[in-house]
């Protein structure tokens, strides 16, 4: 099997592949709490399982590298609850700064920003804005459960999709690192299941609260119908949708310009 792993590949395996116009999926989590039954590190194996996944899918077709996970992520939120490493939002849109230059300049022109933590979303979202017109490089930024959406939150079933620390990502723990779910009471393991709208204000306004406005125990969801085989099918589900994303060539098109010579009688320069 191919290696997609960029810190298992040697440096001119990595030069070979930016020659061969390979995409790179630049993974971004978070090491934060995930309720009493759930690993810190939860976000961001995930986020890598998935990713892996998804490059084994495309790489028949195109190749593509995994970079390491970018594990620290922006968690305030979660901090009153302990266990959690955040980075300031400053800090954090500086490190992904670097790293996309630094994928750049080895060659690569197509970078995936690939989200396994919602706290990353808006960050994620402003540095495609910043640099996606600084750099020689197609920046696309995509959350895995938002773009896998009903393929993935259809196994859910009982809570509407995928929440922290509920049943969809304590089925994809149990899936992937099975020894580090606490299995012991996950029937007592539900909270925070009418918390979806906590940062919302108004109609359409946000407001930032911190995560024990809506839980007792650090989750939102509930884990008590959680299954290794709803986790395996949750992840592939997952897995599909970035490898969707990946081999769509409109993902990747160059922007278009209408303008022409001129417009309304008066030159471009």
């Amino acid at each position: 099997m191919q290696e997609t792993d960029w810190s298992r590949l040697k440096a001119h395996e990595l030069r070979a592949l930016a020659a061969q116009d390979a995409v790179v999926i630049l993974p971004i989590a978070s090491i934060e709490q995930h309720g009493p039954h759930l690993p810190t590190m939860t976000d961001t194996r995930l986020g890598y399982e998935v990713n892996m996944r998804a490059a084994r899918k495309v790489y028949p077709t195109r190749p593509v590298v995994v970079a390491p996970v970018v594990w620290s992520g922006l968690s305030e939120h979660h901090m009153p609850f302990g266990g959690t490493l955040t980075l300031s939002h400053a800090t954090f849109r500086a490190v992904l700064h670097d790293l996309i230059v630094s994928i750049t300049r080895h060659g690569f022109r197509h970078i995936l920003i690939s989200n396994s933590h919602g706290g990353n979303m808006v960050a994620m979202q402003q540095i495609c804005d910043e640099l996606g017109s600084q750099v020689d490089a197609v920046l696309v930024g995509a959350t895995y459960v938002s773009e896998a959406g009903e393929d993935l939150s259809r196994h859910c079933q009982d809570q509407p999709g995928v929440m922290h620390g509920g049943e969809a990502e304590t089925s994809m723990m149990l899936a992937c690192e099975p020894d580090l779910v606490d299995t012991s009471d996950l029937g007592s393991v539900i909270d925070g299941m009418d918390g979806a709208g906590f940062l919302k204000a108004g109609k359409t306004g946000y407001r930032w609260r911190p995560f024990p406005h809506i839980t007792a125990n650090g989750m939102a969801g509930n884990a008590s119908r959680s299954s290794a085989e709803k986790g395996e099918k949750m992840l592939d589900a997952g897995a599909n949708a970035l490898a969707a994303l990946i081999l769509d060539p409109a993902t990747w098109a160059d922007p278009a310009d209408r303008r022409g010579a001129g417009t309304m009688g008066v030159p471009f320069r």
